[in-house]
């Protein structure tokens, strides 16, 4: 299952140093709906691209938001040039299944 979106670079205001995109409610919506062994946080193992940078992670669902957030770690954030507000290109592939 794949996603192709764009959303803003946000920080975690509870911690710094923390940041984050998150993911429209459309595919939120299907992520949620994939059978999967259960894994700590709720957390989806995925691989994501941003700019010439490609990396494996998880998302992990936020219930406030009713979506799932992506954490962009400091190397990708430094390597595509990313500050908070920026919006940023993101094409997400779904490895848990």
């Amino acid at each position: 299952m794949e996603f192709r979106f764009t959303a803003p670079l946000w920080e975690w205001s509870a911690q710094g140093g923390w940041f984050f995109v998150t993911l429209p409610t459309d595919a939120a919506d299907d992520i949620a709906e994939i059978h999967r062994a259960a894994r700590g946080f709720g957390s989806v193992r995925v691989q994501v691209v941003v700019g010439r940078t490609t990396w494996s992670t998880s998302v992990f669902p936020d219930t406030k938001l009713g979506s799932y957030v992506l954490p962009v770690k400091k190397a990708v954030r430094s390597a595509e040039d990313l500050a908070v507000g920026d919006a940023v290109d993101v094409a997400l592939e779904v490895l848990d299944s």
